[in-house]
């Protein structure tokens, strides 16, 4: 997330917290796609991670995209941590442990969405490639200890990283050494809200098993498929995982907003300034906890949208939904990952046959799959069946989707043609890391510097 809300509108009930997820629904015709990737940056020369800062460093890449786009910065007291386009419509930002990550801007199509990937690829190598500086994609730091890794300036990142270890084994992992994909999608009602998230919280370790790519930690393999679903396993389960409520028949916003309402907060913003507030929350907060510690204690709805984005459920729910479950991999999967729930999502009958195909899924089944594929992959069960044949008719729903959906290019393609990566994965029953496992134990020879250019953007 490239920046914290500042919105000073006060809070007075609880009723207001729905009532801004209320505000999120839109028509179908206005339905958009904003897709976010994360990427390893390293040297060339060496393969070691880049820094904040130096000529040659996460910050002075800012500077000169900033330059470059003309883009609004945002800062951090006198660090910049991210860029903003000033319609507010895209930015890029930084994780903990430098991932650079760009949020693209909310787009019709996926033929936009692979053009804006491109332009975006492009000029990062315009401004690094003199600097010796290359991006890697996969879901998670194959080399470098969590020693080894640098910290960005970011003032929520310190925050986060005093909590983690609290609350769970596996939060700095999360926030230091892991990269994904995400797709951010629109909804028409509170019931069509329900139907998208019931249906993708379920599928959600599908993607996982799909975008599979970090194997190795520490220079070696670790014996996953996907390091990142483990972690995601044990970061902090308050906030995290998958939601048991979602799978009520009457689901609704206020039942997010309960569920939220008890999570811990990390922190709320006053004249610029971080306050830590992990020892509260978010209702504890509303019912004037923070009276007599913060000078400006009384929650506005600033807090409550910066509240939302720290939660980290498999689908977040925001004024749209976050699909959350994915590890970053080569490029192609960056446009494959929204392609795959866009087809699922954005056409009515692809959306009500993949809820047949999940209808049978109790909360119990799907927990046991979120367990399982982290290591098995595709071998992973469901409900009695493998996720890879599960897999396989799910992409077949997106296909039909995203055909339905009809929306052309230049050249007169669909939508479908994003699939392509997916569909030889799924075809193959092997996963990205799969492959790199078996180049690590041969041509590689046991070495896994060679994913530093295989896998490189």
């Amino acid at each position: 997330m490239a920046r914290d809300t500042t919105d000073q509108t006060p809070l007075t009930s609880v009723s207001e917290l729905s009532d801004y997820l209320a505000k999120g629904p839109r028509p179908a015709e206005q339905f958009r796609i904003g897709t976010e990737h994360e990427k390893f940056g390293f040297f060339r020369a060496d393969h070691s991670p880049v820094p904040y800062g130096g000529e040659a460093g996460i910050g002075a890449i800012l500077t000169a995209m900033q330059a470059r786009l003309g883009w609004e910065p945002i800062m951090d007291g006198d660090n910049i941590i991210g860029l903003g386009e000033q319609s507010g419509m895209g930015a890029i930002s930084i994780e903990p442990g430098g991932q650079f990550e760009l949020s693209g801007a909310p787009l019709e199509t996926l033929h936009e969405t692979s053009d804006e990937t491109e332009a975006h690829m492009a000029l990062v190598k315009e401004i690094t490639e003199p600097m010796g500086i290359s991006f890697l994609g996969m879901g998670g730091s194959p080399k470098w200890t969590r020693e080894e890794t640098p910290r960005m300036p970011k003032s929520r990142y310190n925050i986060m990283t005093n909590y983690m270890p609290k609350v769970g084994t596996k939060g700095l992992d999360m926030m230091y050494r892991t990269s994904t994909i995400q797709v951010n999608l629109d909804f028409s009602s509170e019931e069509d809200m329900a139907q998208k998230m019931r249906v993708s919280m379920k599928l959600q370790s599908v993607a996982t098993a799909l975008f599979a790519a970090s194997p190795f930690t520490d220079g070696k393999p670790n014996g996953l498929q996907s390091w990142r679903g483990e972690i995601w396993r044990d970061t902090d389960n308050r906030r995290a995982g998958t939601l048991p409520f979602v799978f009520k028949p009457d689901f609704g916003y206020r039942d997010y907003v309960e569920w939220a309402l008890d999570v811990p907060m990390y922190f709320i913003v006053r004249d610029g300034k971080y306050h830590d507030c992990t020892h509260v929350t978010f209702r504890q907060f509303m019912n004037g906890a923070l009276k007599g510690e913060v000078a400006d204690w009384a929650p506005n709805m600033g807090d409550w949208t910066n509240h939302l984005s720290t939660l980290f459920p498999d689908v977040r729910l925001k004024r749209f939904l976050e699909m959350r479950g994915a590890d970053c991999g080569p490029i192609e999967m960056i446009s494959a990952l929204p392609a795959f729930w866009v087809g699922l999502l954005y056409d009515q009958t692809a959306l009500n046959d993949a809820d047949a195909l999940t209808a049978d899924w109790t909360f119990e089944d799907v927990i046991a799959m979120r367990d399982t594929v982290p290591v098995q992959g595709f071998d992973a069960k469901i409900a009695g069946r493998s996720v890879l044949e599960v897999t396989r008719e799910a992409l077949a729903l997106s296909r039909a989707g995203l055909k339905a959906r009809a929306r052309l290019n230049a050249n007169g393609e669909d939508e479908t043609k994003f699939l392509a990566p997916l569909d030889a994965i799924a075809a193959s029953g092997t996963t990205i890391a799969s492959e790199m496992l078996s180049r690590y134990h041969g041509e590689w020879n046991g070495s896994v510097e060679p994913v530093f250019s295989a896998y490189q953007y």
